[in-house]
């Protein structure tokens, strides 16, 4: 998860942008912000988690995620093939020292539309939760349950939360050993009750990438005295495994991580691709990759193949027969 950190103690990954020429350092700046807008937007055309007419609620906490979500997303919505509405919202959790004027002043600055839910959550935490124990299982029900309340406050269609891929690889390693599931977070999930729909834009992008992006545009990072704050979180114990090349079992030499350098989430279109190997149909390029009313047009997302045909029997016509038509 993200843990804002103030700019004068950046990530340890983080890549360090040269300094010596500025045309250089200019030159990776913008080289690193189209990897973004790359990289988000061939999330967003996997998923189609963006469609035309959203109104989208950016979840916006104060740290690097949120900071480079909200920035891809109004540097992608000035040449969306669909046009969609943004609102960044921000819960004030009322944590001791919180600073509530920067995030205000930020997003005036930047011309964005935003809200500030107010919401003593962090009370009800340290009431509830005993002396020594994880804060964050009933934090985030909590913030959920605001979240899902101002989104239907704004008419908001979907949900964006600043979750990376890191993130997802850290979710997955912790429901292995401590949950004994292959689960990680979906990047797009619609809620029990239909209502909202959650996405993660930024589930194809490294945590290293937003630590430099955030140093190179200079954001009001907002440090977290709640999260941050806690040593015995099992996400810090297996925060190793989820980072590439970092791994203590020396794993990072072997060529298993190259492809951990390279893992994605699995789409819809991986189990396609399979089934369509496995039948007799032809490889049919499917029409949302090539439809120019789509996030594809701008983006080149992976071929995606369309489902087998379903089964018949032969000689069978199913309306005359009396059996249900699937097709």
């Amino acid at each position: 998860m993200e843990h804002g950190s103030p700019l004068t103690a950046p990530a340890p990954d983080a890549p360090a942008l040269p300094s010596r020429d500025p045309r250089r350092a200019q030159f990776e700046v913008n080289k690193l912000a189209k990897r973004l807008q790359r990289q988000v937007g061939e999330a967003i055309a996997d998923y189609a988690m963006v469609e035309a007419g959203d109104h989208m609620m950016v979840c916006l906490s104060g740290g690097k995620d949120s900071y480079g979500l909200l920035d891809v997303l109004l540097s992608l919505q000035r040449r969306s093939p669909v046009p969609f509405t943004l609102v960044a919202v921000n819960l004030d959790q009322k944590q001791p020292g919180f600073p509530e004027d920067v995030l205000p002043a930020y997003l005036r600055g930047r011309g964005v539309d935003f809200r500030i839910a107010e919401q003593d959550t962090y009370s009800v935490v340290k009431r509830l939760v005993p002396e020594g124990a994880t804060m964050c299982s009933l934090c985030s029900r909590l913030r959920r349950g605001v979240l899902y309340r101002v989104a239907g406050e704004l008419g908001a269609t979907k949900i964006a939360l600043g979750h990376h891929r890191d993130d997802l690889m850290a979710t997955f390693f912790l429901n292995l050993f401590f949950g004994g599931k292959l689960k990680t977070m979906p990047p797009k999930l619609v809620s029990d009750d239909g209502k909202h729909v959650v996405i993660r834009p930024l589930s194809y992008v490294r945590e290293r990438d937003l630590a430099a992006y955030a140093a190179a545009k200079a954001f009001p990072l907002i440090p977290c005295t709640l999260c941050g704050s806690q040593e015995n979180l099992q996400r810090k114990q297996i925060a190793p495994c989820s980072r590439s090349g970092s791994v203590s079992t020396r794993a990072a030499s072997s060529p298993s991580s190259t492809r951990w350098e390279r893992w994605r989430p699995p789409t819809s279109s991986t189990a396609r691709s399979r089934t369509s190997r496995r039948s007799a149909q032809p490889a049919v390029r499917s029409p949302r990759a090539t439809s120019p009313s789509t996030w594809t047009r701008c983006w080149r997302p992976r071929p995606m193949r369309s489902p087998p045909a379903p089964f018949r029997w032969p000689g069978v016509n199913p309306v005359a027969s009396g059996f249900p038509d699937d097709s």
